[in-house]
């Protein structure tokens, strides 16, 4: 029998861990609507064309939009991944508002209104994943704003799973460490970041080697397979949960 396809709406699907999510989904046949606030220019990247909505995720009303659009294309909407987000190491001293504001209303206030405008819009049931962090599970030096954010979007993930199981609808987050990607570079090149702007090539390396059971870190890609299954029917019984994606770092 042949698999009907899936309409999944990725936030910040076009770069980063988002890309890698974007081109499992479309790789396996389903419909993606990507929501990121810069326009896709070309779409040689993605594994077959792709429908893109400018969205700041920080807006309620850009996700119902998001949702809007997705239903137009379709008639139906069956995954809502929350991806779009961005790290950066302050100590507390150096954080003030502006920074607070802005990390939380990305990647914290960012995941609520997706996790909102996906619920009552799902076709038969529903999945909505939340891309975390292992920082949302143990705090680190000079991180304490990222780490409140992403704690934040494990307790949404668990909170939305008790009240939206009765509908159907399962909630789960996705928790990678370092993922080499260009937005982790430029927050590692950052003199304050654990790396201290130094050899970031040598400093993730060396982290793999000294932290994770495997020695090595995790790819995008096999941040996408974890959500591939998630938003599968092999998972169907899977909600509440914020699994790692960390190659054995977490326990330490």
């Amino acid at each position: 029998m042949k698999k009907k396809s899936k309409t999944v709406i990725i936030t910040g699907g076009n770069r980063g861990i988002g890309l890698s999510i974007t081109n499992s989904f479309l790789a396996q046949g389903d419909n993606v609507l990507i929501g990121a606030r810069k326009a896709v220019k070309s779409y040689s990247k993605f594994a077959k064309p792709v429908r893109f909505k400018r969205t700041d995720v920080r807006e309620e009303s850009d996700h119902q939009a998001l949702v809007k659009a997705a239903l137009e294309w379709t008639g139906r909407l069956d995954v809502y991944i929350n991806c779009a987000g961005f790290s950066e190491w302050r100590s507390i001293q150096e954080a003030d508002e502006e920074f607070w504001d802005k990390m939380i209303d990305t990647n914290l206030k960012g995941s609520f209104w997706g996790c909102k405008a996906a619920t009552d819009n799902f076709t038969n049931g529903g999945c909505i994943i939340n891309i975390s962090s292992l920082a949302g599970k143990r705090g680190s030096a000079n991180n304490s704003v990222y780490c409140a954010s992403k704690f934040g979007v494990n307790g949404i993930t668990q909170s939305l799973a008790k009240e939206l199981g009765p509908k159907g609808i399962r909630v789960n987050a996705v928790c990678p460490v370092y993922i080499e990607t260009v937005g982790l570079h430029a927050a590692l090149k950052e003199s304050q970041s654990p790396a201290g702007g130094k050899d970031i090539k040598k400093y993730l390396a060396g982290f793999a080697r000294d932290n994770a059971a495997l020695r090595r870190l995790p790819t995008g890609a096999e941040v996408a397979e974890v959500c591939l299954f998630l938003a599968s029917d092999s998972a169907s019984a899977i909600t509440g949960q914020c699994i790692n994606v960390d190659c054995g770092v977490l326990p330490s």
